[in-house]
């Protein structure tokens, strides 16, 4: 069985984890196919707004056309090299305004969306009549090639459209034409979070499927857990009742074949003798047989026949009958109440008791202390012990049915682990409590509670 729970959890756990990789790869992709849409909305949305930089500020476009084409003609005369022809772009007077008027249209146009952007310069390339092209630069999409905008990296940041621009031009007598390329890149501030909200039922379906998983895995494997430990205190209970039932059965076959002897009939003292063994042994299985019976039963099902009697006289009375049996054990009384009179089941409670201090025995003492007192209506018989005590960690068990303390078996009596369990269910029947005090070798405390 416990191999069988441990291959069981290796094969859930693996199970688990494969699901999960799963579920992460499939939220993965809902993920990328959401910022791949967000990404082709944003592009959509500037591209309704804005198809070319002159519906923002015609006359800032005018100025830069005019800088692109003094700038040209200056290299074409000779006197402006190439490095000098990018500075002079890059460097150029209009680009916080033109960005100003950008951002502007982008917080009318968009108000749901803050954008950082960026516009590049990529190619500038001229052509002068026939002749080769003459490239001043053509780049890939650096920041450091910004024209206008507020971005200080491309490294978060998508592109939403590229620009391609034409001007044709004549100086001394030559024709010439100049093509540029720039790039817009946009970065929306808090995109994840718009995904994420986007993403919420996904996510929320994902990490609920997850934890149902390993809620269901946690239930079986308690469940498997649980029911290997019934298993097992059966296995237990068996065994012991097994062991309990050997002796006087033993006993009697014994006893039988001793009367068969003729002898042994013919001799009154030691008929007699065989007789009453006989009989121990018949009162002792029988007493085996109604404590399984009884113990079957959950308090509710206690048929209890109560009477009016008076307790002191009652628990004195019990007190001298396990003298007579243990004589060894030494029991101290101290009853600080007097003729206190409740209505209680004289025989269960007799044996409940009487279960209490043989456990006492069971477990190692010689002196038991029984004290009783009575405070807010309530009757309190403590019965306390020498005995080795029982541990925090066992104490929670040791009212459960078939439970037997592992430890501190001094006895060759096992036990059916049913007496404290049979204690607790005819308090609980009288309406009562019990409880335990106890630290492991120094004894224990059973408080019994009863309502006045």
């Amino acid at each position: 069985m416990k191999q069988r729970i441990n291959l069981l959890i290796a094969f859930s756990v693996t199970a688990l984890i494969v699901l999960s990789i799963v579920q992460y790869y499939l939220v993965k992709t809902a993920y990328n196919y959401k910022v791949a849409q967000f990404h082709t909305e944003i592009k959509n949305e500037i591209a309704r707004i804005s198809n070319n930089y002159s519906d923002i500020d015609s006359v800032l476009v005018s100025r830069k056309e005019a800088l692109y084409k003094t700038l040209s003609e200056n290299y074409i005369q000779g006197k402006k090299k190439k490095t000098d022809i990018k500075n002079g772009i890059l460097e150029n007077e209009f680009s916080a305004a033109l960005t100003q008027k950008i951002l502007q249209k982008f917080d009318k146009d968009l108000p749901n969306l803050k954008i950082d952007f960026a516009i590049v310069l990529n190619k500038f390339i001229l052509y002068k009549n026939a002749q080769k092209a003459d490239t001043i630069f053509s780049e890939k999409p650096f920041i450091q090639n910004r024209l206008y905008g507020n971005l200080t990296s491309l490294d978060h940041a998508f592109m939403v459209r590229n620009y391609v621009g034409t001007t044709n031009g004549i100086i001394e007598n030559q024709d010439y034409k100049l093509l540029t390329e720039d790039s817009m890149y946009v970065s929306v501030i808090d995109w994840e979070m718009i995904i994420l909200r986007r993403m919420a039922f996904i996510l929320a379906l994902s990490l609920l499927s997850i934890l149902t998983l390993i809620t269901l895995f946690v239930i079986a494997i308690k469940a498997l857990i649980k029911q290997k430990k019934v298993s097992d205190v059966k296995t237990d209970f068996i065994n012991n009742i097994t062991h309990e039932l050997k002796t006087p059965l033993a006993t009697l076959g014994i006893s039988t074949k001793i009367l068969e002897q003729e002898n042994i009939r013919k001799n009154d003292t030691n008929f007699t003798a065989v007789v009453n063994t006989i009989s121990r042994q018949n009162n002792r299985l029988q007493n085996l047989i109604d404590q399984v019976m009884a113990n079957s039963l959950a308090e509710n099902e206690i048929e209890l026949q109560k009477e009016k009697i008076e307790t002191e006289d009652f628990l004195q009375t019990i007190v001298n009958d396990f003298k007579i049996t243990y004589p060894k054990i030494e029991i101290k009384t101290y009853f600080e109440t007097q003729k206190t009179n409740l209505i209680l089941d004289k025989f269960h409670l007799t044996t409940a008791l009487l279960n209490v201090l043989e456990n006492a025995v069971k477990y190692g003492c010689n002196t038991i202390i029984i004290k009783t007192k009575q405070m807010d209506n309530q009757f309190s018989i403590s019965i306390e012990d020498n005995g080795i005590g029982i541990s925090k960690s066992k104490q929670a068990l040791l009212f459960e049915k078939f439970y037997r303390v592992e430890q501190g078996n001094l006895h060759n009596t096992k036990g059916l682990g049913l007496g404290l369990y049979y204690v607790n269910q005819i308090i609980k029947a009288h309406q009562g409590t019990v409880n335990v005090i106890s630290d492991l070798g120094k004894g224990a405390q059973f408080i019994i509670l009863l309502k006045v």
